[in-house]
């Protein structure tokens, strides 16, 4: 009997061991890429700095959305996060909405495709046509892993496991923040995309989606996950509503300045260069544009 005693608390021990140990693995996770994504950006940036560059303004962007991915997942707010629903609220806004349209303003397929050698632009071009790559970028599949995740997260015992494993929350982040990431760009990206869908469908699914993340942060007013004080869960559920409202304003201001700078009448000179997904590489010509430079 106490063997079998001495076994379980030995068991437990090491469980308790190892999630202590996964937490730090995991911030450490975090920087690392987040380091190794502004290094990446930057390099391709002074590698593509002959042909025209991106707007200044957009790897001001880009950089700024890594701060932001990096204080929803790493430091203070993201610890507050395990015990205060309304500091987990803003780590969900900077990680799966405001950080990716950051990222996404940042056009970093853009820059790739300026930066890369012709080969790897190429290559890079090739992967935007991959099947997979065209379901999952596709603006309903998009929203429904976006807002699908969510509703998932917050109305089942996903929301508790994340808290309690490290590696149940980097699982769960690693999909928010692409979820949002795929559906921003999806929904009004500026980076060149060989699939685009119309403006109309668009414009209905971010409707759509607009409706859902509003409906879950009325529900979580009502039903706040269990564990979750009143007034925390009403504090962090209006955080989600207004603050994700002026994400999606803006993700709705870009949709229609998309749409009126790809539907406005190009000079000539514009319509004599082939596109970057035909060749792979930007044409030289510092008389081109592409759509919100």
């Amino acid at each position: 009997m106490s063997s079998d005693h001495a076994h379980h608390a030995d068991h437990t021990h090491h469980a308790e061991t190892a999630a202590a140990v996964g937490w730090p693995v995991f911030e450490w996770l975090v920087v690392v890429v987040l380091v190794l994504a502004a290094a990446g950006y930057g390099w391709l940036l002074w590698s593509g700095r002959h042909r025209t560059g991106p707007s200044p303004w957009r790897p001001v962007s880009f950089y700024v959305g890594l701060l932001g991915v990096g204080v929803g997942l790493v430091g203070p707010l993201a610890h507050a996060g395990h015990t205060s629903f309304t500091a987990h609220m803003v780590g969900h806004l900077l990680v799966g909405m405001l950080g990716p349209l950051l990222l996404v303003l940042g056009a970093p397929v853009r820059v790739a495709l300026r930066g890369l050698s012709t080969a790897g632009a190429r290559r890079v071009s090739r992967v935007l046509r991959f099947p997979v790559v065209r379901w999952v970028t596709h603006p309903v599949v998009a929203a429904i892993l976006n807002a699908g995740g969510l509703w998932l997260l917050y109305t089942t015992a996903l929301f508790h496991w994340m808290h309690a494993s490290a590696w149940g929350h980097a699982l769960v982040h690693t999909h928010i923040f692409l979820a949002g990431y795929v559906f921003t760009a999806a929904i009004a990206g500026p980076d060149p995309d060989p699939h685009r869908s119309s403006f109309r469908v668009r414009a209905v699914v971010l409707v759509l989606f607009i409706a859902a993340h509003s409906v879950l942060a009325k529900w979580l007013y009502a039903h706040p996950p269990a564990g979750v004080a009143p007034h925390d869960a009403h504090v962090g559920a209006q955080v989600m509503y207004y603050g994700g409202d002026v994400v999606d304003v803006l993700l709705i201001v870009l949709l229609f300045l998309g749409h009126h700078r790809a539907t406005r009448p190009r000079p000539a000179t514009d319509r004599m260069y082939p596109t970057l997904i035909q060749i792979g590489e930007p044409p030289v010509s510092r008389h081109h544009r592409e759509p919100l430079s």
